[in-house]
């Protein structure tokens, strides 16, 4: 079984920047995809960036990619996702993901991914 912990949401104006932690367990951690994904009200849950643990590979949303940076640091077992230049529409909760492969996935096949963290909010205002 993989854990992962979510931590870093908040509230921030517009423009401003959050940094989102997952924490893994449970599972070697350099055999996994671990990804971010959100999820606001009325909407199905989207991916938003990926990573290949074993081999730092990512992918980032066209929507975003200009904005969210994607990394991890494997001596804390933990993925982030930097985010900047804020916008309202960045508003919904964030969850981190994984899966049991060494090659991530498509981000839109967010249903292969089997572990799911609690979420964490993150609310932009205007």
């Amino acid at each position: 079984q993989v854990q992962l912990v979510e931590s870093g949401g908040g509230s921030v104006q517009a423009g401003g920047s959050l940094r989102l932690s997952c924490v893994v367990s449970g599972h070697t951690y350099h055999n996994l995809c671990v990804g971010w994904f959100r999820q606001s009200a009325g909407k199905e849950r989207e991916g938003v960036a990926v990573i290949s643990t074993g081999g730092g590979r990512t992918r980032v949303a066209n929507s975003v990619k200009d904005r969210f940076t994607l990394s991890q640091d494997d001596t804390r077992n933990t993925v982030f996702l930097q985010m900047n230049s804020l916008k309202p529409e960045d508003t919904a909760t964030y969850y981190c993901g994984a899966v049991l492969y060494g090659v991530c996935p498509d981000l839109a096949s967010v249903r292969e991914f089997g572990f799911w963290g609690q979420g964490t909010q993150v609310t932009v205002s205007a």
